[in-house]
């Protein structure tokens, strides 16, 4: 349970972390926007309760899909072939702003452990990514 505390508390401080980021920003914001379309829609249109609307919003776009809710009308099922559509191409771009912001958290905790690791690296992140993957292409 402890670990699981841990975890949580270093999630949310990266997530802070990341809302310095322009980019990650927007990007957060559209899936929140996404996700609450799919809600109401949902619960409009299949008269399911918030919390399930939310859920089947949140199972649809991550592509789990469990079965337990189904759309019942033909509205639905239209709605949401397009919502998968749309919503799954903004998800993708949370988990790759987040992937971004985390490999370069990582490229500067690598260059402040051990300074001679780029050695020959600019002033620049974007050249000391370069100088890292040069040299882990030479070996």
């Amino acid at each position: 349970m402890l670990s699981f505390v841990l975890t949580f508390f270093i999630f949310i401080r990266s997530l802070f972390n990341m809302f310095k980021e322009p980019e990650f920003r927007s990007i957060f914001t559209l899936v929140i926007f996404t996700l609450s379309l799919g809600t109401v829609t949902y619960h409009s249109i299949e008269g399911w309760t918030w919390l399930d609307s939310l859920y089947f919003s949140v199972i649809t776009l991550t592509t789990i899909g469990f079965g337990d809710l189904t759309p019942a009308t033909d509205l639905g099922k239209i709605f949401t072939i397009i919502y998968v559509f749309i919503g799954l191409g903004i998800l993708l771009g949370f988990v790759n702003a987040s992937g971004e912001h985390f490999r370069k958290q990582q490229v500067e905790r690598m260059s402040q452990r051990n300074p001679n690791f780029l050695w020959d690296s600019g002033d620049t992140l974007e050249e000391m990514e370069k100088d890292i993957l040069e040299n882990i292409k030479d070996e």
